[in-house]
């Protein structure tokens, strides 16, 4: 049997830290077998075959104060894990990418309802980022901040994309990374599970190869160590449990100003070799709604829309601002976003990164926020008035015949 026919075949291994300054711990993470509806870290799930429904692994970021960070970030976990393993085995990729999605929209709303039953945890909160993994392929489901990377061939690219305030300002345009190190606001997210009874999570995928080596983590991570540790790390490690104990050490060793939680997963067979050149970069994922699928079984190609988004202006008038509460802003249309279909590849980033800063979420913070805007570009504004003026000529015209 060739790599490419036998079960994809995994190495793994999480660890969780409350690094030198937190008091509590409010980070919790997910493994779990979707095959053997095991959970957990026992020995068997260190190292596994996938079965048939697939496996998942998880990380959220708690936020709330006192115990509330940690109970919304357990309340996650427990229910994205329940979701998916309802109603059964997935039938195909595109059914356990939508069952991601929905587990994870499901936790958000309970834990939203949770916190308005409980006046001690208003307000409390979790970011998630989920992957799924079935064949060779993995999804990752995310919410917030906490972000997935994969390492392959020794290159570390970034799977996911920051739902933050100055990342959304550095897709834009608006900001540059060198000046969002020093941005006064670069604690915000834009959306995490619970504070608002509806999320939009951001599916993204990927095709997985021999030696790749897949990691999630919080903030109390990405925050402290920048990517070129990260890479050397996970290329130097062979074993996923030492990758994550050197991790966490280097965290807190950098100051340890969040809690820290990693997984690191590293595919040992089952997958062919990468392409040479080949590297992994954000691909979104569009999942086809159930009244679209008889048309995609006769035609493939209208399973999946590619969506441009403008990159440039936050669509927000001169002067404008946003009320930010709880370092939260309702949920935004991503800035500078492109959606591709599967096999549709977006042209990576040159350098491959994104902004390092620390994004904490657990301080009060009621101020407006101005966002840079510009104005309309002078051709739109010279195609209206000529526009307005041959309406004009045209009805003259009509008045004196």
């Amino acid at each position: 049997m060739s790599q490419e026919e036998s079960p994809l075949r995994l190495e793994l291994f999480g660890r969780t830290d409350v690094g030198q300054i937190r008091e509590h711990n409010e980070d919790n993470f997910l493994v779990a077998n979707l095959s053997t509806q095991l959970r957990g870290l026992k020995d068997e799930m260190r190292s596994v075959a996938l079965g048939p429904n697939g496996f998942v692994v998880g990380v959220c970021d708690g936020m709330g104060g006192a115990a509330a960070g940690e109970v919304a970030s357990q309340l996650a976990v427990d229910v994205i894990f329940e979701q998916l393993l309802h109603g059964g085995a997935a039938q195909t990729r595109d059914d356990l990418a939508r069952r991601l999605v929905s587990a994870i929209e499901y936790a958000g709303a309970q834990i939203y309802r949770e916190a308005q039953a409980d006046r001690s945890r208003r307000g409390m909160g979790t970011t998630a980022t989920i992957a799924a993994f079935l064949d060779r392929r993995v999804f990752i489901g995310q919410v917030g901040d906490s972000r997935a990377y994969l390492l392959r061939k020794g290159r570390l690219s970034l799977l996911t994309r920051d739902q933050s305030l100055v990342n959304q300002l550095i897709e834009a345009g608006q900001l540059t990374e060198e000046e969002a190190e020093t941005f006064e606001h670069n604690n915000i997210i834009l959306q995490a599970l619970g504070t608002a009874e509806t999320v939009q999570v951001d599916l993204t995928y990927h095709d997985l190869c021999v030696g790749d080596v897949l990691m999630l983590c919080s903030d109390g991570l990405s925050g402290m160590i920048r990517n070129e540790e990260i890479a050397e790390v996970l290329s130097e490690t062979e074993s996923p449990l030492e990758a994550c104990r050197e991790l966490t050490e280097r965290a807190n060793a950098a100051g340890g100003h969040d809690n820290i939680t990693v997984i690191v997963v590293r595919v040992v067979g089952g997958a062919p070799e990468p392409a040479p050149g080949e590297i992994a970069f954000y691909q979104k994922y569009a999942i086809a709604d159930s009244a679209d699928e008889d048309a995609a079984a006769a035609d493939p190609s209208r399973l999946f829309d590619t969506i441009k988004t403008h990159r440039g202006d936050l669509g927000m008038e001169g002067g404008q601002s946003l009320k930010v509460s709880h370092t939260m802003l309702g949920v935004m249309s991503p800035v500078g976003l492109d959606v591709h279909a599967p096999g549709k590849k977006e042209e990576p980033r040159a350098d491959n990164k994104a902004h390092q800063g620390r994004f904490a979420r657990r301080h009060d913070v009621d101020d407006p926020v101005n966002l840079p805007t510009r104005a309309l570009p002078p051709f739109v504004m010279g195609t209206i008035l000529l526009s307005a003026l041959v309406l004009a000529g045209l009805l003259g015209y009509l008045a004196i015949r």
